[in-house]
């Protein structure tokens, strides 16, 4: 059982409880574990935190002989965003590619084959899936993270995600509330605003939220967006209309109100970490997520003061915070029920397990349905110059800036896999506005593999696959991002996503495999 360190009051205790910090390292700081004795019931990993999984197994392992119970969190949507899998990048396709395939069934497996892995991780709560529908395709943080543009098809297959996640005892966290969609900023570097009127909302970014409700959803997710039909003062993150009288009242949601990190400009910038988790416990958040870039005990211990002082200034009522941690200690009990320790000593989920077929976890012991799923994604479109690749190509990389939700370690594209099944296969990055007679000069008398992600947000992007189009007809296309204009080049593979699973199936297509 947990044991709380005497001398920490009920007020802290519960202040301590609504964190979701993170931290450095790949093992358990001494300062994480002191403050899990004292009331912490929470820590995200991040990419930073991960090796192997055996290295993850053995820190979930360390937080729990501290906190038995302990919420362990993690970002892992698989496709572009994934850190179970940051330095190979994901054995699953992520959200847009699922929704291109649009089986339900396929979309339940993929989660749950992904949460069997995180729960034999120790992993316990996944912030994940993404509901937002890709209305504006300018979006620059969503994009392939959606299922994508039509209003049912994420519906339904967010409510299959949440199912198969939880069917294998990893919580999931539907965000983000109430719809990043329709958005052409990104709230890590500023306030995203969306200016639907309420019966636009109603009708198209909240239905995949009732959906996931209906499924059943442990945890959702708030946006830290601006969206003035529901509340024109504060964003839903610090919005009481937006987290208590629609998601609470009006939608009928009774589990977990996490925020989407704090540290984000959109709220840091604005409001200030502190004054912003006051707020936002508030207005009926459950949990603060910190950590992403905040990872340190001082962040810790000023949030856990800033809402004990808000609590004893009658700025935040005190039955509210422990209403909050009461909600995160009812999911942690949930989780913990749902887990079984084997005789080996590994974790397993407490869902079935005949969706997956392999037990072990890591890329040697991988089963097949991410695969399945990224090579049924794929749309190939063969041109009037097509032929097909027999020999080592050159690999032109058109590569924009990662968003901070994806992040710039992780590996995408086509080479590394298309290097094995075409060995000599050379590859550069190009990024700018001479980033196609860049290419081209690198590439000499190969033939041209361009991989693009997103081409349609980047004016350079297209500009140098003009230059590459032009001067060698039989150029072949990759476009990893959302695909958006018509297909180009004697073979057009669209991926709907870079994860390394993507890759993998669009280098089959390539090399006739």
């Amino acid at each position: 059982m947990t044991t709380i360190a005497s001398g920490t009051d009920t007020l802290t205790r519960d202040a301590l409880a609504v964190l979701q910090p993170g931290f450095t390292g790949t093992s358990a700081p001494s300062w994480l574990l002191r403050r899990l004795g004292e009331g912490l019931a929470s820590v995200g990993l991040f990419g930073r935190n991960i090796a192997t999984p055996a290295q993850v197994a053995a820190l979930t392992a360390q937080l729990r002989a501290e906190r038995d119970d302990v919420l362990v969190a993690i970002d892992e949507e698989g496709g572009d965003v994934t850190r179970l899998e940051v330095r190979t990048g994901s054995s699953f396709p992520g959200n847009h590619a699922l929704g291109a395939v649009d089986d339900t069934a396929l979309t339940e497996a993929v989660a749950h084959e992904l949460g069997r892995r995180l729960a034999a991780c120790g992993v316990n709560l996944n912030w994940a899936p993404s509901a937002d529908i890709n209305s504006n395709v300018d979006n620059p943080v969503i994009g392939v993270r959606s299922f994508g543009a039509d209003t049912s098809l994420v519906a339904r297959h967010t409510a299959a995600y949440v199912s198969g996640l939880q069917s294998a005892g990893v919580a999931a966290c539907t965000k983000h509330f109430p719809g990043h969609g329709d958005t052409a900023v990104d709230s890590h570097h500023a306030m995203p605003r969306i200016d639907a009127e309420l019966p636009v909302l109603e009708s198209r970014e909240l239905v995949p939220f009732r959906a996931a409700i209906e499924a059943g959803t442990r945890a959702v997710m708030s946006a830290h967006i601006l969206v003035p039909a529901l509340d024109p003062v504060h964003p839903a993150t610090l919005s009481r209309r937006i987290l208590t009288g629609l998601l609470r009242e009006e939608l009928g949601y009774d589990g977990l109100i996490v925020t989407d990190g704090m540290e984000m400009q959109a709220i840091s910038a604005t409001y200030g970490i502190e004054r912003g988790s006051v707020l936002a416990i508030a207005a009926g958040a459950d949990a603060i997520c910190v950590g992403g870039g905040l990872s340190d005990e001082p962040t810790v211990l000023r949030l856990r003061d800033a809402l004990v002082a808000a609590v004893r200034s009658s700025d935040l009522p005190e039955e509210r915070l422990a209403d909050a941690a009461a909600r995160v200690r009812a999911l942690a009990a949930w989780t913990a029920s749902t887990q079984t320790t084997t005789p080996s000593g590994s974790v397993n989920g407490g869902g079935t397990s005949e969706r997956g077929s392999s037990s072990a976890v890591g890329s040697d012991a991988r089963t097949d349905v991410g695969l399945v799923a990224a090579r049924r994604a794929l749309k190939v479109t063969r041109g009037a110059h097509f032929a097909p690749v027999t020999e080592a190509p050159y690999v032109a990389a058109l590569t924009p800036v990662a968003n901070i939700a994806v992040g710039d370690e992780t590996p995408w594209g086509v080479a590394a896999e298309l290097r094995r099944l075409l060995p000599g296969t050379e590859t550069g990055s190009f990024t700018g506005e001479r980033a196609g007679a860049e290419a081209l000069a690198a590439a000499g008398s190969r033939r041209v593999v361009a991989v693009v992600r997103d081409a349609h947000r980047h004016t350079w992007m297209a500009e140098a696959l003009d230059i590459l189009l032009a001067a060698r007809p039989d150029t072949v296309v990759v476009e990893m991002g959302v695909p958006q204009s018509p297909p180009r080049g004697a073979l057009h593979i669209a991926t709907h996503g870079a994860a390394r699973v993507c890759g993998l199936a669009a280098a089959e297509a390539i090399a006739g495999a």
